[in-house]
Formats: C-alpha cells, sequence, structure tokens
C-alpha cells in the first residue's frame, strides 16, 4: 500500500474508521488480524470475575511471545516471558527509577576473565536453584543450552530460539562444565562484552525437554524455567497466564500477585478501550493523544528514559539512494523532531545519533543532526534531486512491537518530511515479527522485497546492542544484524579494539570514536529516543519503571 501522500496520522485513522483494519496488516497471518479483532472485547467471557491479585496486561505484540527460552516478539517478549519464566547467568538491577541500570549477578554469582588469556571466562553458578519441574540447575545445564543455540549437531538445536540468541554471542567459540557449578567460556578473541552478552541467554529445563518427548513444540504448552513466574496456560494469539513460582530461589522475589494474564493487542486503540472498560489493568505504549484522558480518567501514565533509539536502518546495498551522503545528511536534517514530539504529546526525546548528547559514549561529532529544511534542500540539490526530481524509496514498518511507539503516526510525519525535499516514501508495513526475521536475514534476502530501509527500534545499554552490531561487516546475516551490509574497515578496527580492549578510558575513546562515525556519515536515519509510556489502573500498584526496556513485575499489586 502507498501512503505517501497522506497527512500525518491519517492512514491509521481511516483504516479504523472504515472498520478496514485488515489493510494495515495486509500480508501479515490470518490469526494476527483475528486477534486485533478480539482483542477489542479481550475475551470478555471469563475475565469479568478475577482474583483479587490478577494483574492483565495488553502487550504491543501481535502474538503470545514463544515460551521456550530465547522468545520471539523482540524486547516485550523477553520483558514478559524471556525474564519472568526463564533467567540468564546475568541479570539487570532494575529495582531503581532514578538511576541507569546495572549488571547484577543472576543464575551467576560471579564470573571473570582469565589475565593471562583474555579469552577465557570462568562463571561460578548459584546452588540450589531449581527448574519449575524440580530439576537441579546446574552447569550441565548451562552447556545444554548454549549447545540448543550454538551445535546444530545436538539433539536440543532449535533454529528459533538459535536465530533469537545466536547473534548476541557471536564470539563464543566454546563452552564446557568445569564441575557442577562452574562453567568456563572460551571466546574466539579477547571480548569483554561477554558479561552483557550472555545476560541475553536465558535457561530452560533439560529434564522437562525430555519429559515432553524431546519436543520444542511440545514444551511450549509446559514450560519450565527458573523464573519467579510459571506458565499456567498458553494459547497462541489470545493469552499466556503466569502464576507465582513459589520455590524462587531469590524469596525477596517471589510475586505477591495471584495471576498475571498477558493479551496481545497491537492496535493501540484497543489497548485503551481495554483499559477504559475494565478488562485490562496494564498497557503497553498508549497512544499520544489518549494520555491526558486517560489521566483525567484516574489511570497512571509511567514513563521514564532507557537506552533506546527509533531509527530507519538503511540499505547499503548497490542501487540503494542511500549510498550518497548527501541524501543521507539532507534526510536527517527534514526532520521536525520538535514537531514529532509534539505529536506525540512530549513523550520522546529527539535524537542526535544512536545515543543521546549526554552519554559519555556520543564523543565529538562534526555533523550536527538538527532541522534544517533550507540545509536539507541545498544538499539534495548537490545530489541531483528536489520535489520535482524526487528520489523513490520502499520502507519496512511495523504497525506495533516492543519499543517501537507509534511506529504509524511517526512514520507518516517522517514521510511528510521527507517529501518536502524530494524523497518519496511507499511503507511496506508488516507484523513485527515479520519485520523482525527479516531485520536478522537482512536485506540481500529475498522478503526485503526492495525496500531500502527497516524501522526498528534498538537497545542502546550495552556497546555491541548500540553500535557494534549495526556496522561490523562480519555481523552481516547470518552471523549477526548488519542488516544493511555497510562495510568500513576503521570502523571495523575500533569495534575490534572496543571488543578486546580491557582499559575502561581506552575502551571509552575507542566507542565514542564509532559513534562519531555514525553520525558524521549519517549512517542511520537518527529520529527519536523513546520514554516508555505505559498505563495502569489506579489500583496497579507498586510498580518501579527502570531506567531499562525490561521491567520487574514481582513487586506489583492489583488492589
Amino acid at each position: 500500500m502507498n501512503t505517501k501522500h497522506m497527512e500525518a496520522g491519517g492512514y491509521i485513522r481511516q483504516l479504523l474508521c472504515d472498520g478496514n483494519i485488515k489493510s494495515l496488516f495486509r500480508g501479515v497471518r490470518r490469526g494476527t488480524t483475528a486477534a486485533i479483532l478480539a482483542t477489542t472485547m479481550i475475551v470478555g467471557a471469563g475475565l469479568d470475575v478475577q482474583a483479587a491479585g490478577t494483574l492483565r496486561i495488553g502487550l504491543q505484540a501481535s502474538d503470545i511471545p514463544l515460551p521456550n527460552g530465547q522468545t520471539d516478539q523482540g524486547s516485550e517478549g523477553m520483558r514478559f516471558i524471556g525474564y519472568t519464566l526463564f533467567e540468564a547467568l546475568v541479570a539487570y538491577d532494575l529495582s531503581s527509577s532514578d538511576k541507569p541500570v546495572t549488571l547484577v549477578p543472576g543464575l551467576a554469582t560471579s564470573w571473570s576473565v582469565d589475565e593471562a588469556d583474555k579469552t577465557k571466562w570462568t562463571f561460578k553458578l548459584r546452588e540450589g536453584v531449581k527448574f519449575h519441574d524440580g530439576s537441579t540447575f546446574d552447569a550441565a545445564a548451562v552447556v545444554w543450552n548454549l549447545d540448543k543455540i550454538l551445535n546444530p549437531d545436538a539433539a536440543q538445536y532449535d533454529e528459533k530460539q538459535a536465530g533469537q540468541g545466536r547473534g548476541r554471542i557471536p564470539t563464543i567459540a566454546s563452552y564446557t562444565a568445569v564441575d557442577d557449578y562452574t562453567v568456563e567460556i572460551t571466546t574466539k578473541t579477547a571480548d569483554a562484552l561477554i558479561p552483557f552478552e550472555i545476560a541475553w541467554i536465558v535457561m530452560s529445563s533439560p529434564t522437562q525437554w525430555e519429559a515432553v518427548g524431546n519436543s520444542w513444540d511440545a514444551f511450549l504448552n509446559d514450560p519450565s524455567g527458573t523464573g519467579p513466574f510459571k506458565l499456567e496456560a498458553y494459547v497462541p494469539r489470545e493469552r499466556a497466564e503466569l502464576v507465582p513460582n513459589p520455590d524462587y530461589w531469590n524469596t525477596d522475589r517471589i510475586p505477591d500477585l495471584d495471576k498475571v494474564v498477558l493479551y496481545p493487542v497491537p492496535d493501540e486503540s484497543a489497548r485503551v478501550a481495554g483499559i477504559r472498560s475494565g478488562q485490562l489493568d496494564w498497557i503497553e505504549a498508549p497512544p499520544a493523544d489518549a494520555l491526558e484522558s486517560l489521566q483525567d480518567a484516574g489511570f497512571t501514565i509511567s514513563s521514564n528514559v532507557y537506552p533506546h533509539v527509533w531509527p530507519w536502518h538503511l540499505s547499503r546495498l548497490e542501487g540503494s539512494p542511500w549510498n550518497d551522503i548527501k541524501v543521507r545528511k539532507a534526510a536527517n536534517l527534514a526532520i521536525d523532531r520538535e514537531g514529532m514530539k509534539s505529536l506525540l504529546n512530549g513523550m520522546m526525546l529527539p535524537a542526535k545519533g544512536m545515543v543521546p548528547p549526554t552519554s559519555d559514549w556520543f564523543g565529538s561529532p562534526e555533523f550536527e543532526v538538527k532541522y534544517d529544511l533550507e540545509a536539507a534542500r541545498a544538499l539534495m540539490a548537490e545530489a541531483g534531486h528536489s520535489k520535482d526530481n524526487p528520489i523513490n524509496v520502499k520502507a519496512i514498518i511495523s504497525p506495533s512491537g516492543g519499543g517501537q511507539m507509534q511506529p504509524i503516526l511517526m512514520n507518516e510525519f517522517i514521510q511528510q518530511n521527507l517529501a518536502e525535499i524530494g524523497i518519496n516514501v511507499e511503507f511496506d508495513v508488516r507484523d513485527w515479527n515479520a519485520l523482525i526475521s527479516n531485520w536478522r536475514a537482512g536485506a540481500k534476502d529475498a522478503t526485503t522485497n526492495g525496500a531500502m530501509s527497516t524501522n526498528s527500534s534498538y537497545f542502546s545499554q550495552d556497546p555491541f546492542t548500540a553500535l557494534m552490531r549495526h556496522v561490523d561487516s562480519r555481523l552481516v546475516a547470518p552471523n549477526g544484524t548488519n542488516w544493511g551490509y555497510y562495510s568500513n574497515p576503521e570502523a571495523d578496527a575500533l569495534i575490534d579494539t572496543i571488543r578486546t580492549e580491557f582499559d575502561p578510558a581506552k575502551q571509552l575513546e575507542a566507542i565514542q570514536a564509532l559513534h562519531e562515525i555514525y553520525v558524521d556519515e549519517a549512517l542511520f536515519l537518527f529520529v527519536a529516543h523513546d520514554v516508555a509510556p505505559r498505563a495502569m489502573a489506579p489500583n496497579v500498584k507498586g510498580f518501579v519503571q527502570a531506567q531499562n526496556w525490561f521491567q520487574d513485575i514481582t513487586p506489583v499489586t492489583v488492589e
């Protein structure tokens, strides 16, 4: 569908008013649209009477994240399934709203690198931890879980989970159980970022996988992790029901709730309708135009800064108009970010790079990302283009998804801004999971279907996820997520320094230099940093919104 001439916000409103929501999800699996329509009622039967401590959450995702371990549905999947049912060796301290999140011990109590051989890491595991099925968590379970995503010859290898987790730990070469509670991981080269990377890899129960017939499909209906919640019910495209794990190893984090029910509600209007009608207690990413009225009606709006950037990731394949630096810079100068902020009711920070200027990683780039329409038009003229001689580009976007903010509204705003300088945009609107699958497959994949950019919200909470993985020429598909096939020996050399340098000051210099390349070469279309608004019913208590993509729902209660 070509929407390049519609006013900002008009596309989604027209579809809703016409009752033609299916058009928004053209090409998405049939069950997704059914889920959207069903969620306007939030499966009302049986939900009017709930236990006093039941928390009902409306997700942005179009489906329930897979409860297999390395779940899908991006950050939202990890937030509500990956880190609630399962856990990693290294965890995040999500207990505070007023300080940056740091790494803390999870299923490992400590980790260290060998001073004589910095390719060797030792993880000491927490003793006394049980999976939900009662089996013991130990070093053999860690090796089994690494095999499930890194060893295609292992019986438990799962391509779905490998696709989610393999790119997070690209330098791991081997791993072994030294004893029952010690694991040694060896990397291909020295890698100072291993603690950040291993925090992504969660542990599923080997015993339970065997008990359900050595089948990951069967495991979905009766999964077993070590997390503070257990799965009671899983109905794809409809709901997941989580209940507390009374035997959880960290007694301070045993949930007080009786139950958490997750619903996939990708349409923002349906989420708002659900919380207003009392069918939901918590919704992710309420639309900007609903925030004031929700607050006036007594709902709590929670938000906070967190390491996030919402850009367009540009293709650098032969024939892409984004190969011209003048076009890339012009596009960055054409976006009225303050206007977009007003459109979002203040719920964003304008982006000047992959990280905010307040970040230690920002450096001192020469090019300033700002709104300067005259300069943008001048650059386009130098490139041989104008409104009378435009460039036509196709952009992959999604209607919803974890960290995606208000993607239709925002992308239509960008579309309108870019048209003013002679860049005409056609949207390829895809389900969030479909967009992520293409992002992992890379711009050369047939599923890209001629698109020249993809719009995915990105983490920026460690150097690898913030900067390195997007531009490392060695991390093109299937090795990683350099979607656009960018290649620059200078960037690769800085990436090697960041990864292998254990001196914090020298590592910081390399991080800053890499970010300067991002900005000075206008590698991405830098748009916004999210502040993660979510709305909650007034009887939802105890939530502390950490400065992170992930959140701890164990302290939450429903009065």
